[in-house]
């Protein structure tokens, strides 16, 4: 059941980068391909990023370990999907020169924003395995909340270049609000619990 789950879980996160494949060798991105792969490859980074971090509350509320074993693939195919808006905006915006994307980043803070929201998703990706996390220790949990501070700077990356349609932006600072209020009302109650348990 649980590899079944797994396989599910990596063909259905697979699926959005190999439609827009598709699309590309068949000329069905639309009458512009630069701007369809960027606004799609970000809104899937975004939504498997929330997807991730809801994989916590799961585990929680189900009292199952499953949601917490496919977290890491959830985290990791998020950082897949920004490092392909990442490449595409490089490509197609700045024709790989480095002076035109550190101008880019001068100029624009939702490219700010969105480079720096990967930047503290680059880590995690980096130190996701498992022989990672017993070498880091309890220094890991530390590292990894740095997911919440990059969901914020991700959606102030889609807020600031939405514009006048901002509801989108605005439902995903919702959820990934929620998301970091229910951890940190988890983590107050356990402040409490060990201060009684150990008296």
């Amino acid at each position: 059941m649980e590899r079944a789950l797994r396989g599910a879980l990596f063909v259905l996160c697979l699926c959005p980068f190999a439609w827009l494949c598709y699309g590309a060798f068949a000329g069905a991105l639309g009458p512009d391909p630069a701007e369809h792969v960027m606004l799609e490859t970000g809104e899937w980074s975004l939504r498997i990023l929330a997807l991730t971090l809801l994989m916590s509350p799961l585990r929680s509320w189900s009292g199952r370990s499953l949601p917490l074993k496919l977290r890491r693939m959830c985290g990791l195919y998020a950082f897949f999907y920004a490092c392909v808006h990442l490449l595409a905006f490089v490509q197609f915006y700045t024709g790989w020169s480095a002076a035109a994307l550190l101008e880019e980043l001068a100029e624009r803070p939702y490219i700010t924003a969105g480079f720096a929201a990967w930047l503290l998703m680059l880590p995690l990706a980096l130190t996701s395995t498992r022989g990672m996390q017993r070498r880091l220790r309890r220094h890991w949990a530390r590292l990894h909340r740095l997911v919440y501070p990059a969901a914020v700077l991700a959606c102030l990356h889609l807020l600031w270049q939405a514009r006048s349609d901002i509801g989108e932006a605005l439902v995903y600072l919702l959820l990934f609000g929620l998301l970091l209020a229910w951890r940190v009302r988890r983590r107050a109650m356990a402040g409490r619990v060990r201060p009684a348990a150990g008296g």
